[in-house]
């Protein structure tokens, strides 16, 4: 296998020394969508979570949707904190604040591999301003209902299931109102570590954009041509962007799989967790078989509706 790697790594190498502005065009592209679409719509959120998380602020945060998600998902707190950040936010949020939680003891490694499971999506800015406006699409609910309707039935599905054993973690104070024990903390002390922590993760992401961007390169050379369709598996937005609104049925269903880029991304946040890269990738396999047998459900019943 270590030969297998060494040439590939070779020829990433020739093709970028042979093949320089092609190479420079991805890598640029890896980097402009970092700094334009992921610093500032993802790291605010990463400090301001990161903050909470430390702060244990998170159940007071979860408290205004906790009395609908509880009675549907039966889960604390905590872990519907990780719902809210998860949809909300986009990736890999979802995988952060699930490591975030569990590194601090705040949710069990059952209740992380759960939100892990179907929590870390495709953000709804990022969908609704850029996605959707991208693909021309005029309707907006079908398309929420299979972006994030999908992942709450699933997490649903998962819950009574593979899950049904966290039904035992409820408390009674998770029914009354969480008591957290409080220590005292240093709010400039876990601001500074909230802040530190997210630019080293962001730094992180970003790399794993340019690289995976890059690595369309290999595809442009053999074909003479940028292979728009292999883009969005390896980079979901470049590949998206690369893509335009030529195959929109085919964006719609990777999106949920986010990419190589948001499977390597994820493993970033979580490698220290014990949690698994390969269970998390076998479920965004499961939700985007699921998101294409909603979308040939949708032209079967409403053909002329069908993508508007």
């Amino acid at each position: 296998m270590k030969i297998l790697y060494t040439l590939f790594f070779l020829i990433l190498t020739g093709c970028i020394l042979t093949h320089s502005q092609i190479s420079l065009y991805y890598a640029l592209t890896g980097l402009q969508l970092w700094f334009n679409k992921m610093i500032p719509t993802l790291l605010p959120f990463m400090i301001v979570s990161g903050i909470m998380v430390r702060m244990k602020l998170t159940e007071g945060f979860s408290a205004l949707l906790y009395p609908i998600l509880r009675p549907l998902f039966r889960v604390r707190r905590n872990v519907c904190y990780g719902m809210i950040m998860g949809f909300l936010c986009g990736f890999p949020m979802g995988a952060k604040v699930a490591a975030d939680l569990l590194s601090r003891n705040m949710v069990t490694r059952r209740e992380a591999e759960y939100l892990l499971a179907f929590c870390n999506n495709i953000g709804p800015m990022y969908f609704c301003s850029f996605v959707l406006p991208l693909l021309h699409r005029q309707l907006l609910v079908p398309y929420l209902f299979g972006m994030y309707g999908l992942p709450l039935l699933y997490g649903l599905f998962l819950r009574y299931t593979k899950y049904r054993d966290l039904t035992t973690l409820l408390t009674k104070t998770d029914v009354k109102g969480s008591r957290v024990s409080w220590k005292k903390e240093s709010l400039l002390e876990e601001i500074d570590d909230a802040v530190t922590s997210s630019i080293q993760s962001i730094l992180s992401l970003g790399g794993y954009m340019i690289l995976f961007n890059l690595l369309n390169l290999l595809p442009h050379i053999l074909t003479g041509k940028p292979f728009a369709v292999l883009s969005p598996i390896l980079e979901i937005t470049g590949g998206l962007n690369l893509l335009g609104d030529k195959a929109p049925l085919y964006s719609l269903i990777l999106l949920p799989f986010g990419g190589l880029s948001c499977i390597a991304q994820t493993y970033s946040c979580i490698k220290k967790t014990g949690l698994s890269i390969t269970d998390y990738t076998l479920h965004k396999l499961l939700l985007t078989a699921v998101t294409g047998i909603y979308y040939l459900f949708w032209f079967l019943m409403a053909p002329s509706y069908f993508l508007l």
